[in-house]
């Protein structure tokens, strides 16, 4: 059969985090995208991949169209990856960097930052136009697909979050990376928004130093380095990114407010997320929060994406609306139908361990079917309602979890 070949079908890059949202490492003649908001360490990471790469012993190359080689080279002396042997060139034409690549033996890795500078003579138009980032990457993927070098392609980001050139690229390329995070925050997440060689609900996380990005084996550690223990308003979440549990810590404030229409904020949570849990609270529970501001945040900079957040979310708008502080070892997962009922979801022994390691006592959670959900050292509260959780916090303060406790084991 053509097209075979006795080579490992991946390669790890040699950074364990990107390797876990790649699906296992690179694919041979993969071409990915990367895009990222200006700043937020996309070189960064990708220098570091490749020069991990070339101390595995493979050819990586490293290609600029922003920077002068010099600086660069000044980077990677800053994050101490001088004595890699990754090869570096500053060059925006799409022939000459494929002629010059196809010298020697195939490069592993091929790292080109950024599209949005390349150039084709193939296509008559300026630098960075729709038609010339679509004909460059059309070139380069070509050409990783006839030699079996991986690419990445870095992209810009407009103000919206929008890989900024033709979306058609997102097509073209096998995998799209986002690499997220805020200014404020030295915590980066990166997220695959497409893979065709494997899963789009897996994270890496990253902290930003001043000697580059280190990476985040054990994230739910540090999202809740910094919690404010024993204040209303605060609840644990144990949710999933993929395979890989997380804690994070959701922040609520409701505030009474004079305006006429109250003030509905949230950040890293779906805003229509929070109308719906606000409404069933509203109906089904008696929260009346018509006459109060909500602002909803998830610690971090963290996105939280699954709907099982909404009984933390509730938990915690309930708890910084009467003043009642949840208890500071208990996490909470749930999702909260229209009809006020607390519904089971997928994963919930992961979640339990991870929140029993790192030292939490309790767990509010939807009514199991089975009994094995059981983890030792955790006392499991099953809920069967919203309705019961309001109750128990504005009646029991920081006492208890409210529902059917089914005891702690160990």
């Amino acid at each position: 059969m053509t097209g075979e070949t006795h080579e490992a079908p991946r390669l790890a890059s040699g950074v364990a985090e990107l390797d876990r949202v790649t699906g296992g490492g690179f694919v041979r003649g993969s071409v990915l995208l990367m895009a990222g908001d200006p700043g937020i360490g996309k070189s960064t990471l990708l220098l570091q991949a490749t020069a991990a790469m070339a101390r595995g012993g493979h050819r990586a190359v490293y290609i600029s169209g922003e920077e002068a080689v010099a600086q660069v080279r000044l980077r990677a002396e800053r994050l101490s990856l001088s004595d890699a042997a990754v090869q570096l060139a500053a060059e925006t034409s799409v022939e000459d960097i494929i002629a010059t690549m196809s010298e020697g033996k195939t490069p592993r890795l091929i790292v080109i930052d950024s599209i949005q500078t390349m150039w084709t003579e193939l296509v008559e138009s300026a630098p960075g136009t729709v038609t010339q980032v679509r004909g460059s990457a059309q070139a380069l993927i070509r050409y990783a697909k006839r030699s079996g070098a991986a690419i990445i392609l870095v992209g810009h980001v407009t103000k919206d979050g929008q890989i900024a050139g033709p979306r058609v690229v997102e097509h073209m390329v096998d995998a799209v990376l986002s690499f997220e995070g805020e200014g404020s925050h030295q915590f980066r997440i990166l997220r695959a928004v497409k893979n065709r060689f494997g899963p789009t609900d897996e994270i890496g996380v990253f902290e930003m130093t001043g000697s580059g990005l280190r990476e985040v084996a054990n994230p739910s550690e540090l999202f809740l380095s910094a919690r404010d223990l024993g204040s209303p308003g605060t609840a644990v979440f144990a949710g999933m990114e993929g395979t890989r549990p997380l804690l994070v810590e959701i922040q609520a404030l409701v505030a009474p407010t004079s305006l006429g229409t109250p003030r509905r904020a949230v950040v890293g949570w779906d805003p229509s997320r929070l109308s719906m849990v606000l409404a069933v609270l509203e109906a089904h529970c008696g929260v009346k929060l018509g006459g109060h501001d909500v602002y909803l945040n998830v610690a971090g900079g963290l996105r939280i994406q699954e709907p099982a957040a909404d009984l933390a979310a509730a938990a915690a708008l309930v708890s910084s609306l009467a003043n009642s502080a949840l208890p500071a070892d208990a996490v909470y997962f749930g999702e909260v139908s229209l009809s006020g009922a607390i519904r089971p979801v997928a994963q919930g022994p992961a979640r339990l361990k991870e929140a029993a390691k790192l030292g939490f006592t309790r767990a509010v959670i939807p009514e199991a079917p089975r009994a094995d959900i059981a983890e030792p050292g955790l006392k499991i509260t099953d809920l069967a309602s919203l309705s019961s959780l309001v109750a128990d916090i504005a009646a029991r303060g920081t006492r208890g979890t409210g529902g059917k406790t089914r005891g702690q084991d160990g």
